[in-house]
């Protein structure tokens, strides 16, 4: 790993938050007397086991790989997990009973990935789907953990197994790229499919849950609409299961994720307003619906105890990692299920939403940092865009934001179009040529950082990650005079070569959004920065793991031999064992740190 030049600062650089530990992929076990979950505690995400009942704790030894998720089976026997291999995306499927024995492979996907899906009412029958190409290789299975054999759900790529009804005659798949997906319901004794529509239009249904009857499907869809909604279909004709029942929807809310008691009587809903969470509790007969205050502002993942008394959910906040929460449904009670993490640095910003008008009138927000100081009334900013471009920045933990604000460089983290979590017709607004459109949006922004006086034109910086890395790229050989430094983190530099050489599976769910490599082999060429490097005035720190092949690390090799034979002030930070995500908290630390005394040394808050 090269490291950055070490700075000497008058301020002290809070890159130990980066050192708090998080918590997430929460399952209760059956009967609630046990939780497993995973954590970064030590250094790396490892499964966890924690003993409600006589408050102690263990870590599984599954290896090397990083923990990704688990969940437990239904009969509270074997835990399942979702590993990266060196923080690979071909993502791999473990099984293991949770006093640690019988640590063991299924679904073998060499060349591709296994993507977890959720236990059967069998005993040790776990689903599960393999992510590959070329199409024959792909398909959503059924195992028998113990004994390998394998029950067939269906074939094809980019599937997800959603649901398996009790009696092991039905299941829920989800189909397609992200986006556009389906889902459809399939008979394991006929192999028939019939796709489930909860209404007809445009759209994407990528959610859902049977009933424990079997005889209703829970999807969450916006097809036909702009917010994510709740749909209840009726699966009794199987060939034409259409009719359909709206059950939640929010004008000015997407539902994100749903979750139903082993009776099917309650609905947990987790709704996103404008990045914060907002939980409810459904009854599914009444209709009835109760509001759940969170200790929190960002809800993830959930899990029921099976008599639906507890709910165990993750929670984080801007100054607070994720961590493991318990909610006792009859008394409305909450309590931290661990304790809570402590650093001799502390987060202390709680960032304002903020409002701004795009070029042509949409609305976009984002999230503002603002540092309490600037050094020698010297106002400095990172203008950071997050990853996908379908995620979103929320008021979650982020180290980098705290430690720049303790700093004196404020952070603002907008959502441009092409964001999820503002309708359909927000995410989709950048789809292949509608990015300059998106670009645009970056340029607004900025100036919406001048003009509020946040920065100068000497003291703003451009960066993100991923996606947010690519916008990077393209803003300063694009727009090169408005930043003076950039920071690209695991960026596409070259569309071309990104589909050339990241996944399949991943190039191939990637073409509504950025484009066909073929089809649109022009448009990709225009979009891509690594042709336009001819521009850049702007220094760059160059961010990467070496084993990623999301966002293949060529990406940055090549960012890198450009700008410095052009004879830009280039930095690159290669990070070994890392994938296109830091797992490792050391790594982390070191990221933070550097980040941190580069964009000070660089935007002159340094002499």
């Amino acid at each position: 790993m090269k490291r950055a030049p070490e700075v000497e600062t008058a301020i002290e650089i809070q890159s130990d938050l980066a050192l708090l530990p998080s918590e997430w992929s929460v399952a209760l076990a059956p009967h609630a007397e046990r939780l497993a979950y995973v954590s970064d505690r030590d250094g790396a995400p490892r499964v966890w086991v924690r003993d409600l009942v006589q408050h102690s704790e263990y870590v599984l030894d599954t290896g090397p790989a990083q923990v990704q998720s688990v969940s437990w089976s239904v009969f509270g026997d074997w835990l399942a997990l979702m590993v990266a291999p060196v923080g690979s995306p071909r993502t791999e499927v473990w099984v293991v009973h949770p006093d640690g024995s019988d640590l063991h492979q299924i679904g073998m996907n060499r060349g591709g990935a296994t993507i977890l899906g959720p236990w059967t009412h069998r005993p040790g029958m776990l689903s599960f789907a393999l992510a590959s190409t070329p199409e024959a290789t792909g398909g959503a299975y059924i195992e028998d953990v113990a004994s390998g054999r394998r029950i067939q759900i269906c074939r094809g790529q980019l599937l997800h197994v959603l649901d398996v009804d009790r009696q092991l005659k039905r299941a829920l798949v989800r189909r397609g790229p992200r986006g556009a997906r389906s889902v459809w319901l399939v008979d394991l004794e006929t192999g028939v499919e019939a796709q489930l529509v909860p209404r007809g239009g445009l759209g994407s249904t990528d959610l859902g849950k049977l009933s424990p009857d079997g005889r209703l499907a829970y999807l969450r869809s916006n097809a036909g609409g702009e917010m994510y909604g709740l749909f209840e279909v009726d699966l009794k004709d199987h060939q034409s299961p259409q009719a359909t029942r709206l059950v939640a929807e929010r004008a000015e809310a997407e539902i994100e994720n749903i979750m139903l008691t082993a009776s099917g009587s309650q609905a947990y809903i987790l709704w996103n307003f404008a990045g914060r969470s907002e939980a409810q509790l459904l009854d599914l007969t009444s209709g009835d619906t109760r509001d759940i205050e969170l200790p929190l502002t960002v809800a993830h993942d959930a899990s029921f105890s099976r008599d639906g008394r507890f709910l165990a959910v993750t929670l984080e906040g801007p100054t607070e990692p994720r961590g493991l929460w318990e909610y006792e449904l009859s008394s409305g009670q909450w309590q931290r299920m661990t304790p809570p993490p402590r650093s001799r640095s502390r987060a202390e910003i709680h960032p304002t939403l903020e409002h701004l008008r795009a070029h042509d009138g949409l609305q976009i927000t984002g999230w503002l940092y603002r540092a309490e100081s600037a050094p020698d009334s010297k106002p400095a900013l990172l203008l950071h865009l997050h990853g996908g471009p379908e995620a979103q920045e929320r008021p979650a933990w982020n180290p980098l934001f705290q430690a720049l604000a303790a700093a004196g460089i404020s952070v603002f983290a907008p959502n441009i179009r092409g964001s999820s979590g503002f309708g359909r017709s927000f995410v989709t607004a950048d789809d292949r040529d509608k990015r300059w459109d998106a670009i645009r949006d970056v340029v607004q922004c900025a100036q919406f950082a001048l003009d509020r006086g946040l920065a100068t034109r000497e003291r703003l910086a451009v960066g993100g990650r991923s996606y947010g890395g690519y916008l990077t790229y393209a803003m300063l050989a694009f727009h090169p005079q408005l930043f003076a430094a950039g920071v690209a983190v695991c960026g596409m530099s070259d569309l071309h070569t990104f589909y050339q050489n990241t996944e399949p599976f991943i190039a191939e769910a990637a073409h509504l959004k950025y484009g066909h490599p073929v089809h649109d082999a022009e448009l990709l060429r225009l979009l891509s920065p690594l042709h336009r490097f001819d521009q850049l005035r702007a220094p760059l720190l160059v961010v990467h793991g070496e084993n990623d092949s999301n966002v293949p690390v060529q990406e940055s090799h090549q960012a890198v031999a450009r700008a410095r034979e052009l004879g830009i002030a280039v930095e690159f930070l290669l990070y070994e064992g890392e994938g296109h995500e830091l797992a490792l908290a050391k790594n982390r630390e070191h990221f933070v740190a550097s980040t941190v005394r580069w964009l000070r040394r660089t935007l002159r808050l340094v002499l």
